[in-house]
């Protein structure tokens, strides 16, 4: 268990260090809407994105594990 939760910890740290030179949040398809002073975000693609890598990380846990 201990081992299982510091390769999750170290891919959360290189996805996090990653995030800083690739810009996933702001992707066609993304809805932004700005009115006045208040802005609202639905990041329709990046959370689809972000669905299929992870979706396919856990497909290859599973099927070696």
């Amino acid at each position: 268990m201990a081992k299982f939760l510091m390769i999750i910890g170290g891919v959360i740290f290189v996805i996090g260090f990653l995030m800083q030179f690739i810009h996933i949040g702001k992707l066609p398809g993304d809805i932004v809407i700005k009115k006045g002073n208040t802005t609202v975000y639905f990041p329709i693609v990046t959370s689809l994105l972000i669905s299929i890598v992870l979706s396919l990380i856990f497909y290859f846990i599973g099927k070696f594990r």
